[in-house]
């Protein structure tokens, strides 16, 4: 089985987690890791199959992130 390191951002976070010696913190890593690699294969497989260039997303996430901070301006956030 391979091994792979950690960092913590900080100490409190490992405190936290020492606090917790029931949990079995390898396998919530190996299981968020999993998960992450499902929706990555997920997105691969959707940008694979779509017609956008590089430049057409650009645009796209600049008029969502616009359209997101004018709403979040409107609701006084």
């Amino acid at each position: 089985m391979a091994v792979i390191t950690l960092s913590m951002p900080d100490d409190s976070l490992k405190a936290e987690m020492d606090k917790m010696e029931f949990m079995n913190w390898s396998a919530v890593a190996r299981e968020a890791i999993r998960e992450r690699i499902a929706q990555l294969a997920v997105l691969d497989a959707i940008a694979a199959k779509s017609k956008l260039t590089e430049k057409d997303a650009l645009e796209i996430g600049r008029k969502i992130r616009k359209s997101r901070h004018k709403r979040y301006q409107e609701n006084g956030w």
